[in-house]
């Protein structure tokens, strides 16, 4: 059977890449961010695309295109950072509107009812307590007749080169439908997938430089100082291998916080998870094993397991946002060939 996928907070399209590789086709998206629009249109050339805000969009358009001779899935990775630890700016109980994201998502699947619900973010959505938004999201899938399962999915587990936690809800109207198996890990048999496989094979640079050659290979430049503190920092080192009058004036009294801040990237296990600044050495251990330089926006696509032929648009800021807020696809794929086998069982 086939799976039309309507990818709601697409971003550039990590979600909507891994369910096509898993062989569902990708017919609408939506976002309001213009740089990730323009990954999102390139790639996705015969995929509707609507450059909107969820809250106000005409969502007539999602009707029209709904095939009912198809299964249709609805994903909302809504914007995460009301619910993630790093997000301190607003007090205790103040209103974020992005947290209604969910609730206008829930809306259109309430007015479409797809085969398929699949929403994923951070963990710490999870932990807001009483009549949160994800438990009123999760009480309307059930009031609409939806077998939901929610939790938390490790990514390396499946096939993703970094440490990555996320909040997964996976719902279904056909009966219960279960999170994919886990397919690596010691207790699997199969190793994790490492920096080594996903990014050694492309071409050195230097800090500041663009291959000609490969898409989006281009590394961010680095000051004198911070050149001098790369070069100072050995493989799977960070910022406590420099000598004194390298150290930063905040960490010379002992500071022990932060300690993945200028750090390298290890070649041989998972990343830790990146972030939308992940093209930059003094936002987290983003320096690359042994070159010395962060890693290159083509590297952190990888590591996110983008495609190679998978091309990003935007400033080089730009495009470091789009990555960092990207579901990995290799989980989304994950995720996709588990409900491409669901709606099989259905027509068998």
């Amino acid at each position: 059977m086939s799976i039309d996928v309507f990818d709601f907070f697409s971003g550039c399209g990590g979600t909507s890449k891994g369910f096509e590789l898993a062989g569902m086709r990708p017919v609408f998206a939506l976002d309001f961010d213009e740089g990730s629009s323009k990954t999102f249109i390139e790639n996705f050339p015969e995929v509707e695309f609507s450059l909107s805000d969820i809250k106000n969009f005409d969502s007539d358009i999602v009707g029209d295109l709904i095939n009912r001779d198809n299964a249709t899935l609805f994903c909302g990775c809504a914007p995460c950072q009301p619910f993630t630890k790093q997000n301190t700016r607003k007090p205790e109980g103040a209103t974020d509107p992005r947290r209604s994201l969910l609730a206008k998502f829930g809306d259109l699947v309430e007015a479409y009812l797809p085969d398929y619900v699949f929403v994923e973010n951070v963990p710490g959505m999870q932990r807001v307590s009483g009549s949160s938004t994800l438990n009123r999201f999760s009480n309307k899938l059930k009031r609409l007749g939806y077998d939901a399962e929610i939790g938390i999915v490790e990514s390396q587990n499946y096939g993703v080169p970094q440490r990555r936690r996320r909040l997964v809800l996976l719902a279904s109207r056909h009966g219960k439908i279960t999170f994919p198996s886990a397919s690596n890990g010691v207790e699997r048999g199969k190793p994790y997938s490492t920096v080594r496989d996903w990014i050694s094979g492309f071409p050195p640079i230097a800090a500041g430089e663009t291959h000609p050659d490969i898409p989006n290979h281009q590394a961010a430049n680095l000051s004198e100082l911070n050149l001098k503190r790369i070069m100072a920092t050995p493989p799977e080192g960070s910022r406590s291998d420099w000598p004194e009058e390298l150290r930063l004036d905040c960490h010379k009294d002992g500071y022990s916080g932060h300690t993945d801040v200028y750090g390298r990237m290890r070649w041989d296990g998972p990343a830790t998870g990146l972030t939308t600044r992940c093209i930059s050495l003094s936002n987290g251990r983003f320096g690359h094993p042994v070159q010395h330089r962060a890693i290159s926006i083509r590297e952190a696509a990888s590591i996110q397991t983008f495609p190679e032929d998978f091309k990003f648009f935007g400033s080089l800021v730009s495009q470091a946002k789009q990555i960092g807020n990207a579901v990995p696809v290799q989980l989304a794929k994950a995720f996709g060939s588990q409900i491409v086998a669901h709606a099989g069982q259905r027509v068998g």
